[in-house]
């Protein structure tokens, strides 16, 4: 649980501890880094009312470095004004409003733990410090998002979920861009070069280029 206020914080962990969860209070990033280094966490529960706003960009920044390296549910407690200002990029999964009835939170708690549970990493590729995240269309490469098009991310995914299976271009045109489509297959080089520059570096090469034939996911990272 990350809050400020120490009162209301510590009742909702008494309230989670009642239901058989084990709380971590953080009031501050150091805090924050002794927790996930001491055991592992399951969940985030924030308080948004309490944090001021240089608080609550340093937690979003701190946890947005976690999910990539495990999957973290984030559920926010926030004043109900705020809940138009909820989105899908915000960085939460989940959020109840104040306030929090023990009994909602504990059921949301439970959905949330259950849910990341269930994909047992079935929607998360790894590849070194490659990630790519299925279920949210997401892809991360040392723990930072990285922004691709929409044909780009298929692409990737495409070689990503084949891995070590080569591709003619035609091949690929077919199974990313459609049967329809009637580009020449030079698009599809191009489509790589600019996918390889966007997660490729002297650290890390992820595709290799098939003399005469095309392209393969390798994703060994080296």
């Amino acid at each position: 649980m990350i809050g400020q206020e120490a009162e209301k914080t510590r009742e909702l962990d008494s309230e989670l501890t009642q239901k058989g969860y084990k709380c971590v209070i953080a009031d501050n990033i150091k805090d924050i880094d002794e927790a996930l280094a001491e055991q592992p966490i399951d969940l985030a529960l924030v308080d948004m009312d309490t944090l001021s706003v240089t608080w609550t960009e340093s937690v979003w920044e701190r946890l947005r470095e976690i999910k990539p390296r495990k999957p973290l549910p984030v559920i926010a407690i926030i004043p109900r004004e705020m809940v138009e200002e909820v989105n899908a990029n915000s960085g939460i999964d989940d959020f109840i409003v104040k306030p929090p009835d023990p009994g909602e939170l504990s059921a949301r708690v439970q959905c949330n733990l259950r849910r990341t549970n269930n994909t047992n990493g079935k929607d998360i590729i790894r590849c070194d410090d490659l990630m790519i995240d299925l279920a949210k269309y997401e892809v991360y490469l040392n723990g930072r998002i990285l922004s691709l098009t929409f044909t780009e991310y298929e692409l990737l995914k495409f070689l990503a979920t084949n891995r070590g299976m080569v591709f003619s271009r035609d091949a690929l045109l077919n199974e990313v861009w459609g049967y329809d489509y009637y580009g020449g297959d030079r698009t599809v080089d191009v489509h790589v070069r600019r996918l390889r520059s966007k997660i490729e570096n002297s650290n890390h090469s992820f595709i290799e280029t098939v003399r005469n034939i095309g392209y393969r996911f390798t994703g060994d990272g080296s």
